[in-house]
């Protein structure tokens, strides 16, 4: 189980994905120095009732496929969020992931 402070640590991450990108399970654990951790942040983030302030619906998996979905509520919220905000979703995965994705050891 996640300590509170790399839950924490977990949500100030997600809570600086820009609009309009999307980060990766791996990306944020590789971020807090751990690749092997991708697990537990995802544990972190489906822990959570949808927030409007940590913007979860920006994490995905490592193919852009959106695994939290059901999380959220209602079935397509995750994908209505994630094309709000300019990101093409087809068949639960992002589409052009590249282009959206987001490094946050790039940025912090």
């Amino acid at each position: 189980m996640p300590t509170d402070s790399f839950q924490q640590k977990v949500l100030q991450i997600v809570k600086q994905i820009p609009p309009g990108k999307v980060t990766t399970y791996g990306h944020i654990a590789a971020c807090l120095g751990n690749k092997r951790s991708a697990r537990m942040v995802g544990w972190v983030l489906n822990s959570k009732k949808y927030n409007r302030d940590i913007p979860a619906h920006r994490v995905v998996n490592r193919k852009g496929l959106l695994t939290g979905k059901m999380h959220f509520e209602g079935s397509n919220l995750m994908q209505e969020l994630l094309e709000s905000e300019g990101i093409n979703v087809v068949n639960n995965q992002v589409v052009d992931l590249e282009k959206h994705l987001w490094n946050p050891a790039e940025t912090l």
